[in-house]
């Protein structure tokens, strides 16, 4: 449904797309299924293929996507994970016309179009780097140089393969394809060479490279002996020449930064800010050049030869689509369902999908003329169901549609979403495309799916390395369980470190849960008799006081806690409180009072990490209706208020003692007490006090002479 709903939108559609196939396999093969070259399973030389596929055009909510990331609470770094990922570069388009025999521009007005987000810096540019595989390269390189060109070509399609970074991540290698264009600006003939880490599928294919000025051209320009031309300079740099040398000399590399311009005809002397502009205005003016948005993101290939995943409800027929542009299948015939068989008999590894090998599903009924017709036999990518199924959960019986926009307009946005940072630039970039998507369907009212996201650490084994089957230090929580039960378990790897940060593995560290649950189980049941009857606390004093504040504040802190996520700083706040009830003694009503209410909050505060455990003490504590049921605990604001604090003291700026002070203590009450304690007052002796700074709650100093 989705799927033809973005069809209608001109969202989703066919293209071809370079693969790996195996001949001998007769088969798409993933790029980590390529090793050295070679299929992984039958070695044979993999092939570079263009095949057809379904894509989403993602692309088209690139600038959503990119603004959208300015008002989530994400972690920093998976935004800026997705801000590179998707990678908006504003710039402009430039022709650098080709040059013929005779020195001048071809009569076919043929030129290199590079794009560049600097185009203050062309009147540096010494040559033009283009793709292996631009298409004027393959048509005009010379025939003495087209063997070494396709060389090259072949080497970025398998370090395509084999990396994954693609040509950017090898050294930086290139071949002189012997034609030479024209430098708009300055006139000057310039040779093109191919590189490999220019990559065809980006910009236009070609950059002009300014050596000078970018460190990726200047470590090839100085590698095959390619001039390098300085054309901005730092502000205040009024030695240009004697400062590149100097920089050469001292630590070779380009000046990258902006500054101003010099060497550069009429914009000599310009900020580069201003030159970038009237610079590719005066392009456009002269017709050689436009205004130009690059965006990193490419469109979402979702074809897969697999049998698992969602069939694409697409037909082909003969008669009704000769050039297969394919037809959609009608709503009422949704969904369409895998078939039921034995797979065995389809994943042979070998030629067409497995589900082309399945006649009586495959083919099937044109929905336009009744005649013969076959679906299309590839499945979707698994990603696209995990882009929307969390909001199935929200209507997850309708037939009708994915989910009903009352529970939606409810519900949304997620409020916390937790997962890995490895799904950083894939499913939460998907997960955020799709929910623009249901919005602009009118299925939601929200453009982004989740408010909060949280990445959680990973747990290491006992050797310190990350816990995999691979590595063979998983630890089971089978065991655990068994010996310590489920609770210690949860206890233990949410008290272990911070749920962002990695945690290591300690059984030293369970065993002490199970220790503090037992501590907490014993001091319940020894306190049932000197509770029983005990009514809910109203007025307190002395002891009983005391720990009615603790069990209020440790309410409110564990709570503000809990919202932020921050488990192992909530529990270590019940052990402070376990420990003061344990040391408190009750003396008549008020303190058998004070300490049932200190215990039934300990045990609700508790339970959300240890739910079993506390339900057996809420029963203990003469509870009737389940602790999952009850009420959480409300912190009252009267016993929050502190009677005092503690207060740093300073002498000339270093810390040299604290002081316990009153609450309502005033400036001059605080500056006494502080001036009287015995560690300060040591610095203070013989001393003229010249100033006294009070920051009431934070500090006292004394500036003394």
């Amino acid at each position: 449904w989705f799927f033809l709903r973005m069809l209608e939108r001109g969202l989703v559609y066919r293209r071809t797309s370079k693969v790996n196939f195996c001949p001998s396999c007769n088969t798409v093969l993933a790029n980590e299924q390529v090793e050295e070259g070679k299929c992984w399973r039958c070695g044979s030389v993999v092939e570079e293929r263009q095949i057809p596929e379904w894509a989403f055009r993602i692309t088209a909510y690139a600038d959503r996507l990119l603004e959208g990331l300015n008002g989530l609470d994400w972690p920093e770094r998976v935004v800026a994970m997705q801000r590179n990922w998707i990678g908006r570069s504003d710039g402009v388009e430039l022709d650098f016309p080709l040059i013929g025999t005779g020195g001048t521009e071809r009569n076919d007005g043929k030129a290199f179009r590079v794009f560049t987000t600097r185009a203050d810096t062309i009147f540096g540019a010494t040559y033009v780097a283009a793709a292996p595989d631009h298409p004027l390269v393959r048509e005009l390189v010379p025939a003495d140089r087209r063997a070494a060109v396709e060389a090259l070509a072949e080497k970025v399609r398998t370090a395509s393969r084999e990396v994954g970074a693609g040509a950017a991540a090898a050294e930086k290698e290139g071949v002189d394809t012997g034609l030479r264009v024209r430098n708009p600006f300055t006139g000057r003939e310039i040779p093109v060479w191919v590189a490999n880490f220019v990559l065809a599928g980006y910009g236009t294919g070609a950059v002009m490279a300014v050596p000078a000025h970018d460190q990726r051209d200047f470590e090839f320009a100085t590698k095959y002996a390619l001039p390098i031309e300085w054309v901005v300079r730092e502000a205040g740099d009024d030695e240009v020449p004697q400062a590149a040398v100097r920089n050469l000399a001292s630590e070779p590399k380009a000046f990258t930064g902006y500054g101003y311009l010099f060497e550069s005809g009429e914009y000599s002397g310009m900020p580069s800010e201003q030159a970038r502009l009237a610079i590719a205005a005066e392009a456009q003016r002269r017709g050689i050049g436009t205004p130009a948005v690059n965006f990193h993101l490419r469109d979402w290939g979702v074809s897969r030869q697999r049998y698992w995943g969602t069939p694409i409800p697409i037909v082909y027929c003969e008669r009704c689509d000769p050039l297969h542009k394919g037809i959609p299948v009608p709503d009422d015939q949704l969904p369409v369902l895998l078939p039921d068989i034995d797979v065995r008999e389809v994943l042979t590894g070998k030629g067409e999908p497995p589900l082309a090998k399945v006649h009586d599903w495959v083919n099937t009924k044109c929905p336009r003329c009744g005649g013969p017709a076959r679906r299309e036999a590839e499945t979707m990518d698994t990603f696209v169901d995990s882009t929307w199924y969390w909001a199935r959960y929200l209507t997850p019986h309708d037939e009708r549609a994915p989910f009903a926009r009352k529970d939606a307009d409810r519900w949304l946005p997620v409020d916390v979403y937790v997962g890995g940072p490895e799904h950083a630039v894939l499913h939460l970039l998907y997960f955020r495309f799709w929910t623009k998507v249901m919005e602009e369907l009118g299925l939601c009212a929200v453009g982004e799916p989740a408010q909060r996201l949280v990445t959680q650490g990973i747990v290491k084994g006992r050797d310190g390395e990350k816990m995999s089957k691979s590595k063979g230090n998983v630890v089971s929580p089978r065991d655990i369980i068994a010996r310590f039960g489920a609770d210690t378990a949860r206890l233990f790897i949410l008290f272990a470190a911070p749920v962002e940060k990695d945690m290591d593995w300690s059984d030293e560290q369970i065993e002490g849960q199970h220790r503090f649950l037992g501590r907490v189980w014993r001091l319940v049941h020894a306190a049932l008799p000197k509770i029983e009857g005990a009514s809910a606390p109203a007025h307190a004093s002395g002891a009983a006081l005391a720990l009615r504040q603790r069990t209020h504040r440790t309410i409110a802190r564990v709570t503000q806690q809990l919202e932020r996520l921050q488990f192992n700083t909530a529990i270590s706040s019940l052990m402070e409180l376990s420990n003061g009830a344990s040391d408190f003694e009750p003396e008549g009503d008020e303190g058998r009072a004070a300490l049932r209410e200190c215990l039934e909050a300990l045990v609700q505060l508790l339970a959300p990490f240890a739910p079993h455990f506390t339900a057996e003490l809420w029963q203990e504590l003469g509870q009737k209706d389940e602790l999952s049921l009850s009420n959480w605990p409300h912190a009252d604001p009267a016993l929050l208020a502190e009677d005092s604090y503690q207060i740093a003291v300073q002498v000339n700026g270093k810390l040299r003692g604290e002081v316990q002070v009153s609450a309502t203590a005033a400036e001059q009450e605080i500056s006494e007490a502080a001036a009287a304690d015995p560690k300060v007052a040591a610095w203070l002796k013989d001393k003229t006090i010249k100033k006294v700074v009070v920051i009431p709650k934070r500090l006292v100093n004394f500036v003394i002479g």
